[in-house]
């Protein structure tokens, strides 16, 4: 007899089609059967060990999140509730160019350092990797929800050439192919880089043009983080389709976002231009969070060249006070590159975190609040908390445009990220809220889409993208990642005052076959694994 059986679910599928009524049957981590419409035929209904009354519920498959950050978290926190709870079963690792593999030990102190507000230092972590096959190996001795991972450009760029603002030479190209040939070979899914953050945005397109080629031949796809998402911005995309035409590789558009004022209402010329690129044969997908703040590290506000050589060597300059006297002028006039070429506004830069708790005081404040209560200039306040603080503080960025957002959710080739970073005491509520909010503030509450037009973006369609066979659908033989959620109350819990909390009408979750959800509460299993990319073929 069969493990489960799902009865009377409103099964949205993820193809975008209308929802049925049916039960699934769900045996040995796959769904094996689904039944449509079965007691209203009269039909020998199936029968499982198990049987779930999923009456009034929605039953779709599992919420894959584009763009995660949970390199650490998923390693340090087995309850990982900030995506289970929303229904993700898969998310995306390694993203913006910066993670944890491939290093050396230089290498990987320089990262931790350097994404420490993204992730935390990492001091409760075991850091017994340094490839991407032993990362990803690590994480299939039990997590949460199942990950997937991308190799971070900069990391790669950081072990060949270093943190210095130069072109590689041809040995450490060869090295930067072969390193990603190998990540590749290993597991990884594709390429990212984060272009406004170093040392990856110290590569020339030629250069990521031939790391495009290595991923394109392996059946993967690139991830770029672009050069801005402010001033310059639609040519900062461009920029990014014509180097995959050119290097003839998939393009996935992170945080496919609009930011700042010069960019208000524009979203529907980077739209065309992504139509144009579609409709002579690009392929490109995109990823966007349903909210209109952004969120970094403040460090990543710095003009690269403050940023040269790696984190010691930017703390030298900050502690220098004509040097960072250079700085200053580059974030409040000239708009450093850091900021996307737009002079930095400190009323929209609101502390989220940082690792000293004798800095506590400043977090969920803006820059510009703190320095009004400290009696000082802005910049004097955002330099001593980036040397008080070793570079550490997460920021949210106040810049978005809700038009924009709603405009790019509803292109047909969208996908969901939460880019969410779990750390610090006030993070973006997306970490915690991506997917419910979706559902139910754009779907039910305002109409942006439909209910099955949003699963779709949320499931077979990152699917497809990852080109994995059997998950994104209910389908008989996928495997069972599928949440069950109620359209009338699904919501994100977090808001920006309480980011933390859980979403609501969410109550049962499972991936691989699992519960990791079950009532609305987290349970003990750890059913995730590794995703990892298929072998080329011969």
């Amino acid at each position: 007899m069969e493990d489960l059986v799902i009865r009377d679910a409103d099964v949205v599928d993820g193809s975008g089609e209308p929802s049925y009524r049916a039960d699934v049957v769900v045996d040995d981590g796959r769904i094996v059967s689904i039944v449509k419409e079965a007691a209203a035929a009269g039909c020998q209904r199936p029968r499982a060990m198990r049987e779930l009354d999923a009456e009034g519920l929605v039953l779709s498959p599992g919420f894959i999140d584009m763009h995660a950050h949970s390199d650490l978290a998923l390693l340090r926190d087995p309850d990982h509730s900030a995506k289970a709870a929303q229904g993700v079963t898969l998310e995306v690792l390694g993203q913006d160019g910066l993670s944890y593999a491939p290093v050396d030990d230089r290498t990987l102190e320089e990262v931790r350092r350097a994404i420490t507000g993204w992730n935390g230092h990492g001091d409760d972590i075991d850091f017994d990797w340094r490839s991407v096959g032993e990362y990803l190996d690590r994480l299939d001795r039990g997590i949460a929800v199942n990950a997937a991972y991308l190799i971070p450009q900069g990391t790669v760029r950081a072990l060949a050439v270093g943190w210095e603002d130069r072109e590689a030479t041809p040995a450490e190209l060869d090295r930067m192919r072969r390193l990603v040939a190998e990540g590749l070979e290993q597991g990884a899914m594709g390429l990212s880089s984060g272009l406004t953050y170093t040392p990856g945005m110290y590569a020339k397109n030629a250069e990521l043009t031939e790391l495009c080629r290595v991923v394109a031949e392996y059946g993967g796809y690139y991830c770029p983080h672009h050069r801005s998402y402010g001033a310059g911005a639609l040519e900062a995309y461009a920029e990014m389709v014509v180097l995959a035409r050119e290097a003839d590789c998939p393009l996935h558009l992170a945080h496919a976002t609009m930011n700042f004022g010069v960019n208000k209402g524009r979203a529907p010329e980077l739209l065309a231009l992504l139509d144009e690129a579609l409709a002579s044969g690009a392929d490109i997908t995109l990823d966007t969070y349903p909210y209109t703040p952004g969120s970094t590290t403040l460090a990543a506000m710095l003009p690269s060249w403050a940023n040269e050589g790696g984190p010691e060597a930017a703390l030298a300059r900050l502690a220098d006070d004509a040097t960072a006297e250079r700085i200053r002028h580059h974030l409040e006039n000239v708009g450093s590159d850091g900021c996307h070429g737009v002079p930095i506004e400190w009323d929209t830069i609101e502390i989220s975190g940082v690792a000293d708790p004798a800095l506590a005081d400043f977090v969920g404040h803006t820059v510009e609040e703190s320095a009004r209560r400290r009696g000082e200039p802005p910049w004097t306040t955002a330099r001593h908390l980036l040397l008080a603080d070793r570079l550490a503080p997460s920021i949210l960025q106040h810049v978005g445009h809700e038009e924009n957002v709603r405009t790019i959710m509803r292109h047909p080739v969208h996908t969901g990220g939460s880019d969410g970073i779990l750390q610090g005491a006030k993070p973006h509520p997306r970490a915690y809220g991506t997917f419910p909010h979706y559902l139910g503030h754009y779907v039910r509450e305002w109409g942006v889409l439909s209910l099955e037009e949003c699963v779709a973006h949320l499931t077979a369609r990152p699917a497809a993208r990852l080109r994995l066979p059997d998950r994104g659908l209910v389908r008989e033989g996928y495997r069972a990642d599928v949440v069950l959620f109620d359209p009338q109350t699904v919501a994100a819990g977090s808001t920006f005052e309480e980011p933390r909390k859980l979403p609501t009408g969410i109550p049962y979750v499972l991936i691989n076959g699992r519960f990791v959800i079950e009532n609305g509460r987290r349970t003990d299993e750890m059913a995730g694994r590794s995703i990892r990319r298929a072998p080329r073929l011969a």
